[in-house]
């Protein structure tokens, strides 16, 4: 099974109903609920994503949401050595890209997938969008 990482953008286009990203990210999660991918995000991630919800809702509810999207989604850590390597590559010029890079390499992902492809110009990971990802399992 493919392991995924998601950029916070790809949550945040999922759970605010992001138009016109939100079906594509959608896509993504119904394959990971039928088993046929699995989904990986930072733990950053879910920190950025309910800042986000917390200005479009209440607490209670963000809270909810992104506890139900923890039963789809694997949250990794961020750790020392992330943070280290992060700080000490050249490569992205944006520090929170390179936390999200080291991320999913030190975790062993197959891909990352990201609306910003941009930021992740120099990866070593194959980097999509959740159209060009779902283009090539269809």
């Amino acid at each position: 099974m493919k392991k995924i990482y998601l950029d916070t953008n790809i949550l945040i286009d999922l759970l605010s109903k992001r138009e016109p990203f939100y079906e594509e990210a959608a896509e993504l999660f119904s394959l990971a609920d039928k088993n046929r991918i699995e989904l990986s995000v930072s733990s950053l991630s879910i920190a950025n994503t309910s800042y986000v919800l917390l200005h479009q809702m209440s607490s209670v509810q963000a809270k909810s949401i992104l506890r139900k999207l923890r039963l789809i989604v694997k949250t990794l850590p961020l750790n020392d050595k992330i943070i280290g390597l992060a700080l000490n590559d050249d490569t992205f010029s944006d520090f929170e890209d390179g936390l999200q890079y080291f991320t999913a390499i030190e975790n062993y992902q197959n891909l990352i997938i990201s609306r910003n492809l941009k930021d992740f110009k120099n990866s070593k990971l194959p980097v999509l969008t959740a159209k060009q990802f779902l283009e090539t399992i269809e």
